[in-house]
Parts: C-alpha cells; structure tokens; sequence
C-alpha cells in the first residue's frame, strides 16, 4: 500500500483543481452547485485519510522506511529527484492534517454557506491541504521548497479572502511578506547544504555530513551560518520571534483559516521542517543553543502578549505562537519525542479552541452583524454557554487542555518538555515553568470572559470601536518616573482613555429572553457542533497514547496488540500516577494561575459587570495587579512595542531608501535616458535632411563643400 502513497496530497489537489475550473469555465452551475463542490472536496479528503489510516497499520505491522524517487532533472554535476518519504513522522503527521482539515472542512460548510466566496474558499482551502501534504511527503528538499512556497501562496489567498477589506487586505500582505524573509534565508540553507554535502535527499544529509566531517572537508563555522539560514525559514512559518508579527494579523481570514493555520498546517510545517532534518542539526551544539533560546523567548513572549486582548482569535493566535516556542525550545535541547508529542496534542486542541470560537462568533455575528471589532470582542461576550453548552463544554475541554490540567492531552506532552527544560538548564526550566503559569491566566480569561456571567452585548446597542486608535499619554510606571508611551486601543471601553474617544451609544434590554433583533440565541446547527465534539475526543485521550514515549516506560501501545495483558495495564497506570505525582510543580502552578484568574475576573463571573454605566471597568481587572498589572496591560496591548520599533527602525527606513532611489531613478537615470533620446532625435532631423535621397540636394551639398575648400586652400 505504501507505493500508492502519492494518492494523499493528490486527491485535496485534484479536488482543488476540479473546483477552480469549474468556477472559472461554468461560473453560474457551480454557484448553483456549490454544495456539491463542498462535498466532492470533503470526500477526497476523506479518502486521503482513509488511505493514511491504512498506512498507519501497515507501518505497525513491519515498521519498514520507504522512499520512491523518479529522476526529474539532470545536468553535468546536478541530480534532482521527486517522489515521496514515508516514516513514522510522515504517517503520523499525515493523519494529523488530514483529520483535522478534515473536521474544518465540514464545519467551513455551515460557517461559510452563506458566503458570496464560498466555492472559491473551498478550492483554496483543498489546495492548502494539499500543499502540506505534499510537503510531508517530500523526499528531496527540492521538492519540499516547492510545496513550502505553494503552502504559502494559500496562505495569502485565505488570509485576505475578504479582500475588499483594508484590513484583510494588510493583513495577508504582511504574512506574505514576512514569510518571504524567512523563506529567503531557507533558500540560500538549501542551496549552502547542497553546497556542502553534495545532495538534495533528506534522508542521505547527515551521513553525508558526517563522512564528510570525519575526512575534514567540514568548515564547521560555515555550516552553522548555512543551517542558521535555513531555521529563518521555519522562524518565520512558525512565528517565532522576531517574526511572529504577521501571526495576529491572519486572524482576519475567516475563522476555519485560523483553526486550520494555527493547528495542522502553516505552523506545524516550521516544527517538521526541523523534525525532519533533526539528525543533521543536534550535530551542531551552537545551533541547537540557539534554537533552543529562540524558542524559551517565544513562548515568554507569546504567553505575555496574550494577557490583556481583547480580540478572542488574536488572544488564541499569541497562545498558538507561544506553544510553537515550547516545541521549538523541545527541539533545542533535544527534546525530539517530546516536541512532536506536543505538536501533535496542541494541534487537536487548538483546532477545537478555535472552531469553537468560531461558533461563539457565529452567534454573536446574529446579534451585531458581521463586525470583527465587536464580534470577537471577549468584554462583549460572556454568557454564551448559557445559549450553547456544547460549543461551551468543548472550548472549556479545550482551554483545560492547554492549562495543563491531567488527564487532558496537552498536560502530558507540555510536563515532558518543561521536565526536559529543567534537566537541560534552569534557566529554560524557569521559562517554561512561567510560560505555563501564563498560558494558564490567560486561557482562564478567555473562558470566563466568553462563556461566563450575562451576555454583555444585550446591555449595549452600539459600541463605536476604533481598531488603530493611538494616543500619547503621561504615565507614571511604578510611580517614579513620567514616560510618554504610544498605546493602541481595540474598544471603545477599554481603557481609562475611554474619555477622549467619541461618545457612544447604550440601550438597555429588558426583555432578553434568549431573542435579540429577531435572532434566537441558541446552539450552532449540527455541521458546527459534531467537529467540535469529534475533536474533543482526541483532546481527552490523544495524549494517552504518546505517554512514556521518551523513555523505556510502557505505553498505551499495548492496546494495538492483538493479545492483551493485565500486568501491562497495570504497568501503564503505574506510569501515569507517577508521572501526575512528578508533575506536581507544573500543576500546583497551573491552579494557581486558574485560581488567580477566576478572583480578577469574578466580576464577569457572577454577572455584575456593568460596562455600561463603567467604561472602564476592563482597566479594573490589571489594576488590582498595582502597577505592574499596569505595564502588563500596556505590554500586551502594544503587541510589546515590537511592531513599532519594526514601523520606526525598518519600514520608516525602507520608505526613506525607497524615496531616495526613486529620486535617483527618476533624475539620474532616467534623465540621462532623456538626454541620449534627445540627442538622438536631434541628429536624426539633422541627418533626414542630409539623406533626403534627392540628387540636387546632394549636388548642392558637393558644390558648398568644393567652394569652402577651394577658399581655405
């Protein structure tokens, strides 16, 4: 079966394909049959992870590695060959893209059904599985860079679907742009690689490296600056730091983008791309070093700039960048098992946060209309559990998941990296350890915001937000020093500047029950909700299955064999208990943080927030930190001030760089240009007249010339 492999990537591509001709060729029957459309891509993607399945137990029964090349191109000193790798990471991520692009598709068939788009949006989206697909499969890094570049062709189609908005529009140029910096420092580590080894293959890279090193043909100084040009290209797709910028943005792509970007794909290509070259890598300590710190500061990052949003994708968006810093850290120290491990858990858990965010927001778009700034919106929501206990339950599975709560999928890989963390160096153990305090806090916050206390949004009829509104103001930091700092509001009532925006308007509800401008508030329909519970099943148990994996312990694999055995049970449970008693640091901080959480924000909790009459009751909750809650809440607001330095020091940089030549281009160049023109037209007339081809004109020009040399003799 492993020989029909190639079957994967191709069914979502010829689905993607079919789709975008027939729009183009027969745009009014596809249109009429866009349901169709819909349902020939979400089977041939179900046929993809059928056959993936299949591969799965082929490779339980033999474990064998199989690679298939065909020659593609061939020159004097250059052999590239295409075809497809399949080994326990190929497999396993296999299953993991397609069961989730899967569940996204069928839930984009609800979300999306009353799209203008909505044919299109499909052939994107089959085609942006495909590319990972192929990607995972890619023998050669050739091949790999190729789907890598399409992989990210999609993402900038979907990031700015709804083109006709600015923000989108911004938004998906940003991602693009950002993303061709990293994949321009891929490039030039492919070709130094090739350069240094002599070959394209994957899997021949590290022997090659390393006959080459034992001969002495290795500049080892080389080859760090070359493989650190290659880790841009996953910094870039993964959002690490200092290229996480676009990372927010691209949450203005509908919002099974975001579940499908943030979980299985974009993202999870930066931490396979390092997987997958991972031999070639931990042979070069100050790389490995460095990985590991870009990853420490990432998931530091990422987990503070989440604290104070206010948006609910962007706040999930920073959380998904800071457990990509965890895997990165994970891969860092070494830590190889336990970063796949991760990877595979926070992408099944992310994708249920955001799908049931998105059914959240489909809800709250009934009530106020589609408006970003309002529907995604945290201190406008609240309550909503009330009117969707499953879409409420499964965020609640979710958000446990990522506090690191056992038994739950993500506290199993999450404790291996930060038990790594502590035995590799404490100052990363004290990293990640924080990290998980953090991501506890916050994701505490999202819930409680989203699903706890009253619908906010029933209080207040019109809300003016201005998403780029900025201001200077005299703060007092720690109450010593005055400092003007640059702060970036997202609503109307969030902070106590509200004073100096415009006025807005409230209406209070009196009779709310549970119908709002004709909208009964109530449960998605069943296309929304069976992803959700679907997903939650491998939130509950997916991290069971990887459990023991970095060590000599038994895991829950025995349940794949055919013969059952008690003392393995037994043996299994023993190694979960020990594990939960070992994790008991990293679990008494993750209730800490809940706990913390759910004081600040009670107020939400218990339904006596009155935003209405108190504008700036969101301030409240940071204030209660003192100052330093203060700092907090301007730090995540401002996106940590990175964005305006990039503005100040690169793009205002750029622009004055870009003025000056196009100066020169236009006064220089091209006036230089003019000046030839000129002369040439010139001696043109001149030489027309002189070349008329007319005898008496030429005889006149020798009888001239004859008289002016007979009088100079």
């Amino acid at each position: 079966m492993k020989e029909y492999a190639w079957i994967i990537p191709f069914c979502p591509l010829i689905a993607s394909f079919g789709t975008a001709s027939m729009l183009f060729f027969f745009s009014r029957v596809t249109r009429r049959l866009r349901r169709v459309c819909a349902l020939f891509n979400i089977l041939s993607l179900a046929t993809a992870m059928f056959i993936s399945f299949v591969l799965l137990q082929e490779y339980l029964v033999n474990g064998s590695i199989q690679e298939y090349l065909w020659i593609w191109v061939v020159k004097t000193n250059i052999l590239i060959e295409i075809g497809w790798f399949i080994d326990s990471l190929t497999i396993v991520m296999s299953i993991l893209v397609t069961t989730v692009g899967l569940l996204v598709m069928i839930y984009s068939d609800s979300y999306m059904r009353y799209d203008n788009g909505y044919v299109r949006f499909f052939a994107y989206l089959s085609l942006f599985t495909a590319s990972m697909l192929g990607l995972i499969f890619s023998p050669s890094l050739i091949q790999l860079y190729l789907f890598w570049e399409l992989m990210a062709m999609c993402s900038y189609l979907l990031v700015g679907f709804r083109f006709t908005r600015s923000k989108a529009a911004h938004a998906c140029q940003k991602a693009f742009i950002t993303n061709r910096v990293g994949d321009f420092g891929l490039l030039l580590g492919i070709l130094g690689l090739y350069w240094t080894t002599g070959s394209f293959e994957i899997s021949e890279l590290c022997d090659r490296f390393v006959a080459l090193q034992e001969t002495g043909f290795v500049n080892l100084l080389l080859t760090n600056i070359m493989v650190l040009l290659f880790f841009l290209g996953p910094v870039a797709k993964s959002a690490q730091f200092p290229l996480h910028v676009w990372l927010p943005d691209a949450m203005e792509g509908p919002t099974p983008i975001s579940a499908l970007i943030h979980a299985a794909t974009m993202v999870a290509a930066g931490i396979f791309l390092i997987a997958r070259i991972f031999g070639l890598i931990s042979m070069l300590p100050f790389l490995m070093l460095s990985i590991s710190w870009v990853g420490g500061i990432t998931a530091v990052l990422g987990a503070t700039l989440a604290l104070a949003q206010t948006d609910l994708k962007k706040t999930l968006a920073y959380s998904t960048m800071s457990q990509l810093g965890y895997m990165v850290l994970a891969l860092g120290i070494g830590a190889y098992r336990s970063a796949l491990f991760h990877l595979i858990t926070h992408a099944y858990s992310k994708a249920l946060l955001f799908l049931s965010a998105g059914s959240a927001i489909h809800l709250v778009e009934k009530v106020v209309g589609y408006s970003p700034n309002k529907s995604q919106n945290m201190f406008l929501m609240g309550g909503l559990r009330k009117y969707m206990p499953i879409t409420g339950t499964t965020f609640l599975t979710g958000t446990l998941s990522l506090c690191g709560i056992p038994p739950l999928a993500c506290f199993w890989s999450k404790d291996e990296i930060i038990t790594a963390s502590w035995l590799y160096s404490p100052f990363l153990g004290l990293l990640t350890s924080i990290t998980a305090g953090i991501t506890a806090f916050y994701m505490c916050r999202i819930y409680f915001l989203t699903f706890e206390g009253d619908f906010r949004i029933l209080k207040v009829d019109f809300v003016n937000f201005k998403q780029s509104f900025s201001l200077s103001d005299d703060i007092n930091l720690w109450g010593r020093t005055k400092m003007k700092i640059p702060i970036t509001m997202s609503a109307k009532f969030d902070s106590l500047r509200a004073k100096n925006l415009s006025s807005y308007n409230l209406k209070q509800v009196k009779n709310t029950n549970n119908i709002y401008n004709n909208s009964k508030l109530e449960e998605s329909d069943l296309n929304l909700t069976i992803p959700l519970i679907v997903l939650s099943v491998p939130v509950l148990l997916a991290g069971f299955f990887g459990v023991g994996l970095t060590s000599e312990k038994i895991t829950i694999g025995f349940l794949l064999n055919n013969k059952l055995d008690f003392s393995q049970v037994y043996q299994f449970f023993v190694t979960l208990t020990e594990i939960v008693i070992n994790s008991f640091g990293s679990i008494t901080i993750s209730f800490i943080a809940m706990f913390v959480s759910f004081y600040i924000h009670k107020m939400y909790i218990y339904g006596t927030s009155d935003i209405c009459n108190n504008p700036k009751e969101p301030l409240i909750l940071f204030k209660k930190l003192s100052s330093l809650g203060f700092f907090v809440e301007l730090w995540s607001i401002n996106r940590g001030y990175i964005d305006y330095f990039y503005n100040i020091y690169l793009l205002r940089s750029l622009r004055v760089l870009s003025n000056k030549s196009l100066a020169i281009d236009r006064n220089i160049i091209d006036g230089l240009i003019n000046v030839i023109a000129g002369l040439n037209i010139i001696g043109g007339e001149i030489l027309r007249y002189l070349g008329s081809g007319r005898i008496s004109h030429y005889l006149l020009v020798m009888l001239i010339g004859t008289i002016m040399v007979i009088f100079y003799l």
